[in-house]
């Protein structure tokens, strides 16, 4: 049975951050994932997992300057350094956290000019070298243009040619069906093929990035495909709910620890 992770950056926004941890738990959650962890203090956040008995799934490396548009800093020239301290801080976030799995965001950059491409696969084999000596694996997620335009990783051919070409038993792929029916459809035989290199799914519905409960997505039959492949990491449940987050969980009720 698929096992789920809140994504505690979209959902439970009802309560502060450090609450939404009991909100999850107390909802039927086992694990946790959002975006960024870096405005709460490291020890906090450990608290909050420790004393709900969660698991933490995933979090992203820090994304550059976030209110001034940069979604990531690996492909841009020039910011190498800035990434080689940003992993750091991360690594110490996850020290408390105990999380396996981190994001690194690729950044707004042109997929086709090759000092940005240079500049990205510098940054990918760096952090997950890095990330390799505390036994952590790196993920890489292409997200679609609709929601993030201009975005370096927009296609989950790159993404699956150079984890091939890097060849780093910890580079995986983040596997967000949302962003891959978008960009290119197919999910079922993509989930089939890429699989092997998988470390993380996430979830919503498409076209709206709701609950996973209706529109152009059959959930429950996918949550069956991924199950019967033998998947047996979290599946992230990075969607916005309609109205309040508890309203909308009758799609988890059936997952829900008791």
């Amino acid at each position: 049975m698929p096992a789920f992770a809140a994504n505690l950056t979209m959902m439970f926004n009802e309560w502060d951050f450090l609450d939404r941890f009991d909100a999850a738990a107390d909802a039927g959650f086992s694990a946790v994932e959002y975006l960024f962890p870096y405005e709460a203090a490291p020890e906090a956040i450990a608290e909050r997992l420790a004393r709900n008995n969660l698991r933490q799934a995933l979090f992203n490396l820090p994304p550059g300057d976030w209110g001034a548009g940069e979604r990531g800093i690996a492909a841009l020239p020039g910011r190498f350094d800035d990434l080689k301290a940003d992993v750091e801080r991360a690594l110490d976030y996850a020290a408390a956290t105990g999380v396996r799995r981190l994001h690194l965001m690729a950044g707004i950059a042109d997929p086709h000019d090759q000092e940005a491409a240079s500049s990205y696969r510098r940054s990918v084999a760096y952090t997950a070298g890095r990330l390799a000596e505390k036994g952590i694996d790196l993920l890489l997620e292409p997200i679609n243009g609709r929601n993030m335009p201009r975005y370096f990783l927009n296609d989950f051919a790159i993404a699956e040619r150079l984890i091939a070409e890097c060849g780093l038993p910890n580079l995986k792929l983040q596997f967000d069906i949302y962003h891959r029916q978008i960009l290119h459809g197919d999910v079922t035989m993509a989930l089939r093929r890429l699989l092997p290199i998988t470390g993380h799914i996430q979830i919503a519905s498409v076209p709206s990035r709701n609950e996973p409960d209706g529109e152009e997505l059959n959930y429950p039959y996918l949550f069956g495909e991924i199950d019967r492949l033998g998947y047996d990491g979290f599946i992230g449940c990075e969607y916005i709910p309609r109205g309040q987050t508890l309203d909308g969980l009758g799609w988890f009720k059936p997952f829900a620890r008791s």
